[in-house]
Formats: C-alpha cells, structure tokens, sequence
C-alpha cells in the first residue's frame, strides 16, 4: 500500500540523513535543516511563516527554532512591524554551517533514492509532487 511505502521511504531517509550528519560531526536534524535552509532562502521569515513553508506544525516549531538557536545558527527578535511577531534571520556561524551542510544534504539526495536511475528519480519527483499537489 503506498502510505506504507512512503512511511518506510520516510524512515530511510531520516536514518540517512541521520548517519551521514554524525559522519561529519553536525548534530541537526532533517527538520532543523529544512528551516535552515528556509530561513536562508528568505530571511526576515516569522515562525508561522517558517511552519508553513516546510509543512510543519506551527505548535512545535518554536522548539526547531530554540534548538537552532542554541546551535547559534539563527537569532530571534520581536518584528519591527508585529510586536507579537518574532523574526528569524541566519547568524554568521548559520550561514557557515549551512555551507558545510548542504554538500552532505546534496550526498544524502543521492543515497535515498539510489535504487532509481537518472531519468527514474525526476519522475519519482514529479509524481511525489503531483501526489503532494505542488
């Protein structure tokens, strides 16, 4: 059935992601990097805002955004525009550690679909898509 393909795929690719983080010595989950890599590509983002553009619920995020915080990859601060608003921008160590992790994100791509061919992994992406409604 394909919810227990696509919850299997799920396990994998979070293992792999998991194993090749600890090879390098980056403790960041698959979470973590996307809001990473969210708050990279359009910073001055609030939290709500991040929650929506990595389809992930908006009651825990703040945790993704605390333990991104700790790690000194990102800083929080009240919105110029919303006082109830906190806006999250990349730090200088974020964007170095975001440079290092993104060649091992690129790996772990390469590992979770390496049963597919070329040809086989943009269709696998253009279905999964379809099916996502994107």
């Amino acid at each position: 059935m394909p919810g227990h393909v696509i919850r299997r795929l799920n396990q994998m690719s979070t293992q792999v992601f998991a194993s090749r983080m600890q090879e390098v010595g980056i403790d960041l989950t698959p979470v973590q990097f996307a809001a990473l890599d969210a708050i990279r590509a359009m910073p001055g983002l609030d939290q709500a805002s991040i929650a929506a553009k990595i389809a992930y619920d908006r009651a825990t995020i703040g945790g993704v955004i605390e333990r991104l915080i700790q790690k000194g990859y990102v800083a929080r601060v009240v919105s110029d525009r919303d006082r109830r608003a906190r806006v999250i921008s990349l730090t200088s160590e974020g964007q170095r550690a975001y440079q290092r992790i993104l060649p091992v994100v690129e790996v772990v791509q390469d590992d979770i679909l390496k049963g597919l061919s070329k040809d086989e992994r943009q269709l696998f992406m253009t279905m999964a898509a379809k099916a996502l409604g994107v």
